[in-house]
């Protein structure tokens, strides 16, 4: 079954707590072009769907050599869920009955016997188990958008529990590099001191192993675990909203570590003050240290994670094909990584080189999209829009700096979000000579590393654009 041949690549591609954890537990059917995957419940849907299901695509799509098009997610009942009911309160010591009482809230839909891998109480030795031994400093691509958090933590590990970085808050969309940047920290700290003791978990797996320390009546060294460690990694923090009593807990958690002046850092999709669902004790203390945010790559950066990417797997990628595959796929790291195991995928079952055209042959679907989302006459009208200057001048040949700053803006942001050549860009601005539109990108580049006014027009008008 192709299932079979993904999981074997999946068990050796990833760190076994997370394989055992997020993958084995996954049942799977075979409809047509379909493969589905059933998962034990709710959660595991949208955790498949947002760390791995790029990966599992492309690797369904290669094993089964075309004949599987797409991977669908789905929450079965029938599969493994687990009754609260059988969490019962008197079989916790009695200190603990308050803690108990809120135990199927914090739950919600989450399967304890998933967890039972988890990463708690492992030895010293063992630990570096829990981290991907791909999440390192040097496989990091570092760029404009994440250079201030790469050199962050890469401080924190010369500064371990320093109160200017503690707590290290790393903030923003999914797929981004801040669980690389977070594991690259516990790996470079393992490397200074092989006994320090390091913890790297999701804000569920803290859950579920809470959860399970109070049923097996372990509660005090499930703390103790938690209290005296030299670095807590804390995963998607904001997905413990909403949990009363793992709140508590981690709220003591952390003043403790802080109070020992121990390292503690925490990635969320938000900043911190954002994350309204949760205990306002709790986002005080998060900010009390350096919060940072990771943001969406720039295009150069882009180019230069498809070709390290491309390097890792031992695969020949033109500059000229990442720079395509690099303007198709912009929303994040995860995306891009799985496009271009896709493009891998249809080369070596054609057994053909990566070109331009294998690219829009696997892509054709995230291009077609992508056709209809952004164009050069979108991103005009949005520009004179913002600016409040005419469409004409726009495309008009008035130098006046009124005209000229919006027209270099319209130009750049076009070669970033279309797939257009500099020649086609022209074309859209009045004919303009394809010399005039590379120096008019070369110029955004330029003033957004330079005026912070201008660099904070473009980005919100990529937010614009980009919806």
């Amino acid at each position: 079954m192709i299932w079979a041949d993904c999981l074997e690549v999946l068990r050796h591609e990833m760190a076994d707590n997370l394989f055992t954890l997020w993958i084995r537990p996954l049942n799977a059917e075979e409809q047509g072009s379909i493969l589905s995957l059933y998962t034990p419940n709710a959660y595991f849907v949208k955790y498949i769907t947002e760390h791995y299901i790029e990966r599992i695509r492309a690797l369904a799509y290669e094993y089964s050599k075309g004949a599987i098009t797409d991977v669908q997610v789905k929450f079965d009942p029938r599969h493994g869920s687990i009754n609260a009911n059988k969490i019962k309160p008197a079989s916790v010591q009695n200190n603990n009955k308050d803690a108990t009482s809120n135990i199927t809230h914090d739950l919600n839909l989450n399967n304890v016997d998933a967890y039972s891998q988890s990463s708690f109480n492992i030895p010293p030795e063992q630990v570096r188990r829990t981290l991907n031994k791909g999440y390192v400093f040097q496989e990091f691509v570092e760029g404009p958008t994440n250079k201030m958090a790469f050199e962050t933590c890469k401080t924190v590990v010369d500064q371990l529990g320093d109160s200017k970085h503690n707590p290290l808050f790393l903030y923003g969309a999914t797929g981004l590099g801040k669980t690389h940047l977070m594991q690259a920290v516990g790996h470079a700290v393992l490397d200074r001191n092989p006994s320090a003791r390091v913890m790297y978990m999701t804000s569920e797996q803290f859950v579920s192993g809470f959860v399970t320390a109070l049923q097996q009546q372990r509660i005090d060294k499930f703390k103790k675990d938690c209290r005296t460690l030299d670095l807590l990694l804390v995963d998607d923090i904001q997905f413990l909203a909403g949990k009363a009593a793992s709140l508590e807990e981690f709220f003591n958690t952390f003043n403790e570590l802080l109070t020992e002046s121990k390292q503690i850092i925490l990635t969320s999709d938000r900043y911190p003050k954002e994350i309204t669902e949760m205990d306002a004790r709790l986002v005080s203390r998060f900010s009390w240290g350096l919060s940072i945010a990771v943001e969406p790559p720039e295009l150069e950066n882009r180019v230069d994670i498809l070709l390290r990417k491309a390097k890792l797997s031992d695969y020949e990628l033109p500059r000229n094909c990442a720079l395509f595959i690099a303007q198709q796929v912009q929303a994040n790291v995860r995306e891009l990584e799985g496009a271009l195991n896709k493009v891998i995928a249809t080369a070596r079952f054609k057994g053909v080189e990566i070109s331009v055209e294998i690219i829009k042959e696997a892509l054709k679907d995230q291009i077609s999209i992508r056709a209809r989302q952004i164009s050069v006459d979108n991103i005009q009208k949005v520009v004179v829009e913002y600016y409040r200057i005419p469409l004409r001048e726009l495309t008009g040949t008035k130098r006046t700096r009124v005209y000229v700053r919006p027209r270099q803006m319209a130009m750049g942001l076009s070669r970033e979000l279309t797939g257009d050549s500099f020649p086609e860009i022209g074309q859209a601005f009045g004919g303009r000579d394809h010399t005039t539109v590379m120096h008019a990108c070369d110029k955004v580049q330029e003033l957004c590393q330079t005026d912070p006014a201008f660099a904070a027009d473009y980005k919100n008008l990529l937010r614009m654009l980009q919806g």
